[in-house]
């Protein structure tokens, strides 16, 4: 059984949902986003405790939880980068994986994550990451619209992830999006999580930025779809959530 750790990134404000609350802690059906990622993990069974990566009202989330899990701070939100390496100290040093999911996408499921687990583990890249591959954005697929768009080079390696900010109007044409389901190699990881810069539209450090550092580095990237495309689904505000709740059903 390979040592695999997962990290949940939740320390975002709620802001477009009309809400003071982390968003992490949006209600559906009956459970906050952040429950349903964490029964998801639990039914992988990976023998080590999730850390969660708190930010905004930090204890409304960790009073909220009660099942072993770790929480990391982030103190500033600089990004998702920023998130992710606040959360070293806490992880695993025996981890052979690092799973990177966002606390905002509760429909993720057990199939994706094990399907790219299989994959990290077969072929051993620096990177696994999920995609999103559309066939338009009609319905509900509008919503997700601002996602980051995945560049594939002539030989259809992954090149880099443009997100919406900072995309040109051809690359916002692209319908391969990037649903932000992460496993790295952990000693990769770190060695260059450091090397992410802010200059783009938000002054953020972006996770996504590690995809073109690995493609200049030659390193080698996985890419397998999400099991369902509805899995990429980031409510982000009340009209958009009740569109979820009714695509569930």
């Amino acid at each position: 059984m390979h040592k695999t750790q997962t990290i949940i990134l939740a320390g975002g404000k709620g802001t477009r949902m009309k809400s003071d609350e982390p968003k992490t802690l949006t209600n559906l059906k009956g459970k906050t986003f952040l429950k349903h990622i964490l029964d998801t993990v639990d039914e992988l069974s990976l023998h080590t405790p999730p850390i969660i990566v708190v930010g905004h009202k930090k204890e409304k989330i960790i009073e909220n939880l009660t099942n072993g899990e770790i929480f990391a701070e982030q103190k500033e939100q600089l990004g998702t980068a920023h998130a992710v390496a606040s959360a070293k100290e806490k992880v695993n040093q025996d981890s052979e994986a690092i799973v990177v999911l966002s606390g905002d996408q509760p429909l993720v499921s057990k199939e994706t994550i094990s399907k790219l687990l299989k994959l990290h583990f077969e072929k051993n890249p620096v990177i696994t990451m999920a995609t999103l591959p559309l066939p338009d954005f009609e319905e509900w697929r509008k919503w997700l619209r601002h996602f980051g768009r995945i560049i594939r080079d002539e030989k259809g390696k992954v090149k880099e992830i443009v997100e919406y900010k900072d995309a040109n109007e051809k690359e916002k044409y692209i319908k391969e999006l990037n649903p932000a389901v992460y496993v790295f190699n952990p000693k990769w990881l770190w060695e260059n999580i450091p090397l992410i810069k802010n200059d783009n539209a938000k002054n953020e450090y972006y996770l996504t930025d590690l995809i073109q550092i690995a493609s200049r580095q030659k390193a080698k990237i996985e890419t397998a779809p999400l099991h369902k495309d509805i899995e990429g689904f980031q409510p982000n505000t009340k009209e958009e959530l009740s569109v979820l709740e009714k695509l569930m059903k």
